[in-house]
């Protein structure tokens, strides 16, 4: 079936999801992946291929989600392929070092100025929680500063939202969270400097450490205000904390060098995943040399993996890596990135619907709101339920989207004129479908009403 194609049946995706849903808690093993956010049958995949998914009804999509971002070079690229295949022929676990995990240390070292060490784990929250932990034993503070609405992965100490007040110390966001594990984080509102001058006027000599995603792409995209990490960055040097930035989505997708790059402003310790492993699991963390020795076993920080440095992550990584550095790829990605943003624009305008279109390099995300969208309170009044509708639309005509409407888009350099030029086409029709009309929540779910405290895929 041509990609991008009208779907014809899901009865075996639906099936799927029943003999799930029998062994699997949920059905699933992330939350949005169950399509309760949107209603309707999560599509089972089959197979990916550069910018297309099929499913198991034989259904072909093209595909905005590219594995929640680590597929910037579309699926079953033939230079990751081989390298992988490489090492899978040398044996994929060893428990002991490699050079695979040399050579990817060493082209991350080079695109992050501010990376001189790195270590290699298995997620992007085991490296957040690693990131954390190192912060504390290199400062000898406990209190962490986090942003309302940015997502750092399912570690305890970061599913929380903000206390009765500003600058007061956070409260469980998710059951099963102790209180006391939330008790040492301060949650403030993303993208508002006067809201983190305050929180360290008042305990700037106990703060470890503030994380950030510098480009907010879990509440769907949010861009950093002009001076916004600059003023992060000031903070925690007058205050002797470290300033830990969340590229596990950003790095290698909005620039080579992630936001750091792009916005000219270092972090003491980044936090990597996603792009970096090729699509296997991986995750990472790096900073300056002094706070890097601190880790066992140079230091008293502990951290270990059994499959930290896997060879075929590695191995996957190191050949994206080396893939994204030809000449040209990131205009390509700019140009294809800004044609879709545009044209998705242009569309729901056409139709009447309320849209405010958000997009830095490759990410974009389309909220159903009159916008603007700046952090986590305006992301929240977008129209969900008007979002699951549109959801549906594209999927109907073929367009896979995340089941969310506070996920991002993410372009990949499969993605051609053709995809880009078809995906506004429909697009168009899919909001003429949601505009004027009742929002109604699509049947076989709920449509959820804000941006979770967590990402949840």
């Amino acid at each position: 079936m041509e990609c991008g194609a009208r779907v014809v049946t899901v009865e075996r995706s639906a099936a799927a999801f029943e003999a799930a849903r029998r062994v699997l808690a949920g059905g699933v093993n992330s939350p949005v992946r169950a399509f309760k956010a949107v209603g309707g049958v999560p599509r089972f995949i089959a197979s990916g291929e550069g910018a297309c998914l099929t499913d198991i009804d034989g259904n072909a999509y093209i595909d905005y989600v590219a594995a929640w971002g680590p597929m910037i070079l579309g699926h079953a690229d033939e230079r990751v392929e081989a390298a992988v295949s490489r090492a899978l022929a040398r044996g994929w676990s060893f428990g002991a070092p490699t050079e695979l995990e040399t050579h990817l240390a060493e082209r991350v070292t080079a695109a992050f100025p501010s990376i001189e060490r790195v270590r290699f784990v298995n997620s992007g929250t085991e490296a957040v929680m690693s990131a954390i932990r190192l912060a504390r034993g290199f400062t000898g503070r406990d209190i962490l500063v986090k942003c309302v609405g940015c997502y750092h992965g399912h570690a305890d100490a970061l599913l929380v939202q903000a206390g009765s007040g500003l600058a007061t110390f956070a409260t469980p966001s998710s059951a099963g969270v102790p209180k006391a594990a939330a008790a040492q984080t301060i949650a403030i509102p993303y993208n508002d400097a006067a809201a983190a001058r305050e929180v360290f006027a008042r305990h700037g000599g106990e703060i470890a450490a503030l994380i950030v995603e510098p480009v907010a792409a879990n509440m769907g995209l949010v861009p950093p205000g002009a001076g916004y990490l600059e003023c992060l960055r000031r903070l925690c040097d007058e205050a002797g904390a470290l300033l830990i930035f969340d590229e596990v989505i950003s790095g290698f997708r909005v620039a080579f060098g992630g936001a750091q790059e792009l916005y000219g402003v270092r972090a003491d310790l980044t936090c990597l995943g996603k792009i970096i492993g090729g699509g296997l699991p991986v995750g990472a963390y790096g900073g300056r040399a002094e706070i890097m020795a601190r880790l066992a076993p140079d230091g008293p920080v502990y951290q270990a993996g059994t499959l930290a440095g896997n060879p075929l992550a590695m191995a996957a990584g190191a050949a994206t890596l080396e893939a994204l550095r030809e000449d040209g790829v990131y205009a390509q990605l700019e140009a294809r990135s800004a044609k879709l943003a545009d044209g998705l624009a242009v569309a729901a305008k056409a139709a009447g619907v309320p849209a405010c279109v958000n997009r830095v390099g490759s990410l974009l995300c389309v909220f159903l709101t009159s916008g603007p969208v700046t952090d986590y309170a305006s992301a929240s009044r977008s129209d969900t339920a008007a979002y699951a509708k549109y959801f549906h639309a594209m999927l109907e005509r073929g367009v896979y989207l995340a089941p969310s409407q506070f996920e991002c888009m993410f372009v990949s350099l499969a993605h051609t004129e053709e995809h880009i030029e078809r995906t506004i086409a429909m697009a168009a029709e899919a909001f003429a479908e949601v505009g004027g009309r009742s929002h109604a929540k699509p049947a076989g779910g709920k449509a959820s009403k804000a941006p979770s405290a967590g990402g949840g895929r």
